[in-house]
């Protein structure tokens, strides 16, 4: 007999797709609403977006996890019946259930277990992430087992899944971390801000959650990762989410995950350094090696652990040289410490981050294009708060309940409306926000002080235009921040966002989310290269 009636086989097809789908991204509804069909509860968004003080569970999730688990019991009956009907005859049962049912019942089961035991057991761990020292001990791991054995493993028959419990488990943990890390700190229900928390998972877990699972989990160390946006919106915040999410093994006969989070992520503000203390931070050095070396030093990429990560910001600052060596550590995996000759392992992961453009930086002569082509291999652009705000004007309320949360607690409502209002009187809905997110926090607090802000004057900078033909030459912008650049500058010509969407084929809607003000700043400053 089949696994599925066709009822039970078009919600396990969506079910399983809810198994490998990002779920930062639309996507993720459309699957939620393919997978419960008349009992999907509309009405929460497009998107998965934190709210501040808002912890309820989706209504939709709840849904799934009762029809995913009965569903799961009966197949496994089904599955049950058919394989002792097939061992009781001479030859396999002619009902007996198809590789694609066995692959859908498995989908259906992992998505199950990682329900009944991440989503609820899983975060007390994550409240001892902080914790030195070895690991707690999970002793719920056996009743994960026995629920998986039970799952799939039913009689007669053994699913490749339950092959590998112990990996699994780490697999369940690890998502579970990833999303706290990403919806917790990654904040908007914006397009922008869903596609920036949707970077950031793919970042961990690539677009392909299968071959992830069976090949990947143990080699995205490899990569690193650049981070680039403007200054203040978030790139630590993507560099750390990142960092913490890393795949730790889990060791069933001990019943603890190998090592801890905590003290796994390791930050590096490289502007706020001199060349020299870079490198000793970065690659430690040896007794003696210049003025002040007093003992032996490790620096951060002999620190960092092989599931740990190092986070360089401002990378586009860095003069050539370190950038040499740092171009030879990611292809070698090999470094010196200052004052020794000895090779040194780094085992951990790069993460780096920059405002700067460093295709015009390239162009410059200022940045090496090895290393950016060395670094680039994953790369995530931060939007601005003007993109976000942009597209989703609302999104201003739930920054601003954010920010003041954190100022002043169960008062946050009344000061994020005082603040909203003083926004309205005095800058205005076209206000430009320059200062991104950083800035936006500054007026938040300069409003609870004094109940006023006083926005930063602009100063010009280098030509744009001369900016964007060099790295067009290089030929190492990403289709967005050309497509950005190019509305900037047809926008600066025009004055219009009607004149500009129809010289360039595009929706008005469009230009005016892709417009940068701080670059339409420039361009109207400057007159930009023919």
């Amino acid at each position: 007999m089949p696994l599925f009636t066709p009822a039970e086989r078009r919600f396990a097809e969506g079910v399983a797709r809810l198994t490998c789908t990002n779920p930062f991204l639309p996507e993720r509804i459309d699957a939620e609403r393919a997978a419960l069909g008349p009992d999907f509860v509309a009405g929460a968004g497009p998107v998965w977006s934190a709210a501040p003080g808002d912890e309820r569970v989706s209504p939709n999730v709840e849904r799934l996890s009762r029809r995913v688990a009965e569903l799961a019991d009966r197949a496994r009956d089904r599955l049950a019946h058919a394989t002792t009907a097939s061992d009781s005859a001479a030859a396999p049962a002619a009902g007996a259930p198809a590789d694609a049912e066995l692959a859908l019942y498995e989908d259906l089961v992992l998505y199950l277990l990682y329900d009944r035991h991440a989503a609820h057991r899983f975060p007390a761990v994550l409240a001892d992430e902080e914790r030195t020292g070895r690991p707690p001990r999970l002793p719920f791991y056996d009743e994960f087992v026995r629920d998986a054995r039970r799952l799939l493993e039913p009689p007669g028959r053994r699913l490749a899944a339950a092959a590998d419990l112990p990996h699994i488990f780490a697999c369940f943990f690890q998502i579970r971390r990833a999303f706290h890390h990403i919806f917790a700190h990654l904040v908007g229900g914006s397009m922008p801000a869903a596609r920036l928390r949707a970077a950031a998972w793919q970042s961990i877990f690539t677009h392909d959650m299968r071959r992830y699972r069976r090949t990947l989990f143990s080699r995205m160390g490899e990569f690193a990762t650049l981070v680039v946006g403007p200054s203040g919106t978030g790139k630590e915040l993507v560099a750390r989410a990142i960092g913490l999410s890393r795949y730790i093994p889990f060791d069933a006969r001990a019943q603890v995950f190998s090592e801890g989070a905590a003290g796994s992520f390791h930050a590096l503000n490289l502007s706020a350094l001199t060349p020299t203390l870079i490198e000793s931070e970065l690659f430690g050095h040896a007794r003696g090696a210049f003025t002040g070396a007093r003992t032996d030093r490790k620096g951060w990429l002999e620190i960092c652990r092989p599931l740990g990560a190092v986070f360089l910001d401002e990378i586009g600052e860095t003069e050539a040289s370190l950038q040499v060596k740092l171009l030879r550590a990611l292809q070698t995996r090999i470094f010196t410490r200052i004052g020794e000759t000895a090779p040194r392992r780094f085992h951990g992961k790069l993460i780096a981050a920059t405002n700067r453009d460093l295709a015009g930086e390239m162009a410059a002569g200022r940045f090496r294009p090895d290393f950016y082509y060395r670094l680039c291999s994953d790369m995530i652009t931060t939007p601005s708060l003007r993109e976000q705000l942009a597209e989703a004007p609302g999104e201003l309320d739930l920054f601003l309940r954010f920010i003041a949360r954190g100022l002043v607690g169960d008062e946050a409502d009344a000061l994020a409306a005082e603040v909203k209002e003083w926004i309205a009187a005095r800058l205005g809905p076209d206000y430009a926000w320059p200062g991104t997110v950083r800035e936006l926090e500054q007026c938040v607090r300069n409003v609870l002080i004094r109940r006023e802000y006083l926005p930063p004057v602009r100063h010009p900078s280098a030509d744009p235009g001369a900016a964007l033909h060099g790295a067009l030459d290089a030929g190492t912008l990403t289709a967005e921040a050309l497509l950005r650049a190019y509305v900037t500058r047809v926008y600066a010509q025009t004055g219009s966002y009607e004149e500009t969407a129809r010289r360039l084929a595009l929706d008005r809607r469009t230009v005016k989310a892709k417009v940068d003000p701080g670059l339409l700043a420039e361009f109207r400053r400057r007159p930009t290269t023919p």
